[in-house]
């Protein structure tokens, strides 16, 4: 596995080897980035074989892996270098590989990300700490750079985050059952308005929605 811009220090490539080695002891994280002196700096949070530190950017350093997370990477690109990167990255990938591109806030409460395989983009996910959820509507702040720009009327994804938000206001009496129950009932209504929903209640109580990216692809996008 691959995690593609960690950033300034190695802590999601830790945390993310510690949390995987839970269901899989053997798997192997490599945290990449583009800047020789990050790389240096977390060379002491090196664990090999199980957690190294590479340089590298898209391309990937040479790797096959299965599964790259690249989180707050593109959002500082400009969006006509989404498609290329995407590309770039999928070209590496393993036969049955997946990439996970995406932003999420510093405290990771709310996420938003694309799934994509060797194919290109398979679906998009909603994230959010449920006790801290304001309003759905916030996560338009962390859209992906492929759809931050076309949360406008007209496009797919903004109708999507209006469908996630009335159905928000909508169940605010399961607010006195907490919000998981309101967050369930808002994705229900979802559903039931003919969205594509891609997951099952067991994510949705995680405070998740998963939908098929060909129900908000931008109406114009590469």
């Amino acid at each position: 596995m691959v995690d593609l811009g960690y950033g300034a220090t190695p802590v999601t490539a830790v945390e993310l080897r510690s949390r995987l080695a839970r269901v899989r002891p053997e798997v192997r994280v490599v945290g990449l980035e583009i800047d020789p002196a990050r790389v240096a700096a977390a060379a002491p949070a090196a664990d090999p074989p199980r957690l190294t530190f590479a340089r590298g950017g898209f391309e990937l350093a040479g790797l096959c892996p299965v599964v790259v997370r690249v989180f707050n990477v593109l959002r500082q690109y400009d969006e006509d270098a989404v498609a290329g990167a995407w590309a770039t990255m999928t070209d590496a990938l393993a036969p049955d590989g997946i990439v996970v591109e995406g932003t999420c806030d510093e405290l990771g409460r709310l996420a938003a990300w694309v799934c994509l395989d060797r194919t290109g983009p398979r679906s998009l996910t909603l994230a959010a700490r449920l006790s801290t959820l304001d309003t759905p509507a916030t996560l338009a702040e962390r859209l992906p750079k492929a759809l931050i720009h076309h949360n406008v009327p007209g496009e797919p994804v903004y109708d999507l985050l209006r469908a996630l938000d009335d159905g928000w206001r909508d169940a605010a009496p399961y607010a006195t059952f907490g919000a998981r129950q309101r967050w369930q009932r808002a994705v229900a209504a979802v559903k039931a308005g003919g969205w594509p929903v891609l997951d099952r209640p067991a994510r949705w109580r995680l405070g998740e929605l998963t939908v098929a990216w060909s129900a908000i692809m931008p109406t114009k996008f590469p």
